[in-house]
C-alpha cells in the first residue's frame, strides 16, 4: 500500500518567522533598557548583511545565466526585461503620487515651523560622502564595468547583471557540447551557492536581535514621538499603495496580495528589523523560483527591481520632500507639485549603490525645484532609519509582485504551484517548507 508524502508539522516556535518575531521583540527590549548595550550589538546585523552581499553577485550570475540558457531565445530575454521596466516605471510613478498625495492630505510637517538657517548640512555631507547622482550618459556608462572582475569585486548589481546577460547570451549563441559542459557545471555551482546560504540563513535570528536592538538604542523612542504624524504619513501611504498592489495582482495574477506577502513574510519581516533589501535578495529568488516563476524571469526581475523597482523609496521620496516644504513654511503650488514629481520620476531611478542614496536624491530634487531649501534635507537624519523600515518592506512586497506579474504576462509562470507555495507550511530554521516521504 502506498502511501502520499505527509508533512511533519514541527511546533510554532522553531518555525524562522515566529524566531525573527521574537528577536525583534528581544532586540526592542534590550535597545530599550540597556541602550549602551544595544548599540554595542551593531556588528551582529552588520556581519550578517556583509555575508550575505558577498554572495549575491555569483548568485545573481549563476540564475541569470542559467535563465537565458534555459529559455534559448535573446529576443525573448530581451521581451521580458522590456515588460519589467515598463512595469517597473507604471508602478512606482503611482507610488510617488500616492506619497505625494498623503502628504498633502495629512500635513506631517505643518506647525513645525523651522528656520532652514539653524540647520547645518555637514550631517548630510557625512551621510553621503558628497556623493551625486548620475546624470543622462553617466548613468548607462556606469553600468558598464571596468573589467569584469570588478563588476563582482564592487557588487554592482546592474554591472553584474550586464555581465550575466552577456555570458547568457553568449552561451545561447555557441550551443553544442561546450554550452552544455557549462550549464551543467553552473547549475552544480548553484546549489553549492544556495548551500552556503542556507549556512548564513541560520543566523537570522541574532541578525535580527542585534539590528533591531541597535536601532532602538540608537535612536530611542523620543524619535518616535517627535516624528510620529510623519510615521503615521508614511504607514497611510504604504497602506493605500499595497490596496494598489493588491489591485495588480487580482487582476494580472489571479492571486491575492496577502498570499504573496503570507509567501515572504519571513524576508519582509528580517528586511523590516534590519533595513536591508540586500541581505533578503537570495532568499526571495529561491523561493519565487520554487512559487511557480521561470528561473528567467525571477533572474531578471528580481536584481534589475533592486535598481528600478524602489515602490518604498518612492513613497518615501514624494512624501519627505512635500513634508520638509510643509516643515520650513515653503508653499508648493499644483505647478510646482507637478514638476517636483517629474523631476522625482529620474532621480529616483539613479539611487541605487550611492552611499546614502536618500540624502543624495532628496537633496538633488529639492535643488531642483529652487524652493524648499536643500539644507532643510538634514531634518531627515533624526526620521530616516525608521522610514528605513518602511521603505525596505514595501520594496520587498513589491519586488514579489512584480515577479509574479512579469511571469505570467510571459505566460511562465505555474499558477497551481504558486497557489501550493502560497499556502501556509511549516517552516525550518532556514525558511525552507519541511517534508519528509511517507512509508510503504
Amino acid at each position: 500500500m502506498n502511501k502520499t508524502a505527509a508533512k511533519v508539522r514541527q511546533p510554532f516556535y522553531k518555525g524562522l518567522f515566529f524566531q525573527i518575531m521574537m528577536s525583534i521583540v528581544l532586540g526592542i527590549l534590550v535597545g530599550y533598557i540597556w541602550p549602551t548595550f544595544g548599540i554595542a550589538l551593531k556588528p551582529l546585523g552588520d556581519g550578517f548583511i556583509k555575508l550575505i552581499k558577498m554572495i549575491i553577485s555569483p548568485l545573481v550570475f549563476v540564475v541569470v545565466v542559467l535563465g537565458i540558457a534555459k529559455v534559448g531565445n535573446i529576443k525573448t530575454v530581451g521581451r521580458i526585461g522590456g515588460k519589467a521596466l515598463l512595469y517597473f516605471e507604471i508602478v512606482t510613478t503611482i507610488a510617488l503620487i500616492i506619497g505625494m498625495l498623503v502628504a498633502n492630505v495629512m500635513n506631517p510637517g505643518s506647525g513645525m515651523h523651522v528656520n532652514p538657517d539653524s540647520l547645518s548640512t555637514d550631517a548630510v555631507t557625512k551621510v553621503t560622502k558628497n556623493s551625486e547622482l548620475p546624470h543622462g550618459t553617466e548613468f548607462f556608462m556606469n553600468i558598464i564595468p571596468d573589467s569584469v572582475v570588478s563588476a563582482f569585486a564592487t557588487n554592482t548589481m546592474l554591472q553584474v547583471l550586464l555581465v550575466s546577460c552577456l555570458f547568457g547570451f553568449a552561451l545561447v549563441r555557441v550551443g553544442g557540447k561546450t554550452s552544455e559542459v557549462i550549464i551543467d557545471m553552473l547549475e552544480h555551482l548553484s546549489h553549492v551557492i544556495f548551500q552556503i546560504m542556507g549556512f548564513i540563513m541560520k543566523l537570522t535570528t541574532i541578525a535580527t536581535f542585534g539590528a533591531m536592538a541597535f536601532t532602538v538604542s540608537q535612536y530611542g523612542m523620543q524619535t518616535l514621538i517627535a516624528f510620529g504624524k510623519l510615521f503615521l504619513a508614511m504607514t497611510v501611504a504604504c497602506l493605500l499603495f499595497l490596496l494598489v498592489l493588491e489591485v495588480i495582482m487580482r487582476v494580472f495574477v489571479g492571486i491575492g496580495l496577502w498570499k504573496a506577502i503570507m509567501l515572504v513574510r519571513e524576508e519582509i519581516v528580517f528586511s523590516f528589523a534590519t533595513g536591508s533589501t540586500e541581505a533578503v535578495m537570495p532568499q526571495i529568488m529561491s523561493k519565487l523560483e520554487k512559487a511557480g516563476c521561470d528561473r528567467s524571469v525571477v533572474g531578471l526581475v528580481v536584481p534589475t527591481g533592486y535598481s528600478f523597482n524602489l515602490d518604498g523609496a518612492s513613497i518615501y521620496l514624494s512624501l519627505a520632500l512635500v513634508f520638509l516644504a510643509q516643515a520650513t513654511g515653503v508653499e508648493l503650488s499644483i505647478y510646482e507639485q507637478i514638476t517636483l514629481l517629474a523631476v522625482l520620476l529620474l532621480t529616483s531611478k539613479g539611487m541605487a549603490g550611492i552611499p546614502g542614496s536618500a540624502f543624495v536624491a532628496l537633496s538633488a530634487t529639492a535643488a531642483s525645484t529652487g524652493s524648499i531649501p536643500i539644507a532643510a534635507v538634514a531634518l531627515m537624519l533624526a526620521p530616516d532609519r525608521i522610514m528605513g523600515n518602511f521603505r525596505t518592506t514595501v520594496n520587498i512586497i513589491g519586488y514579489t509582485v512584480a515577479t509574479f506579474v512579469v511571469a505570467r504576462w510571459e505566460g511562465l509562470l505555474n499558477k497551481e504551484q504558486a497557489v501550493l507555495a502560497m499556502q501556509s507550511k511549516p517552516h525550518d530554521s532556514s525558511g525552507m517548507p519541511v517534508t519528509v516521504p511517507g512509508n510503504d
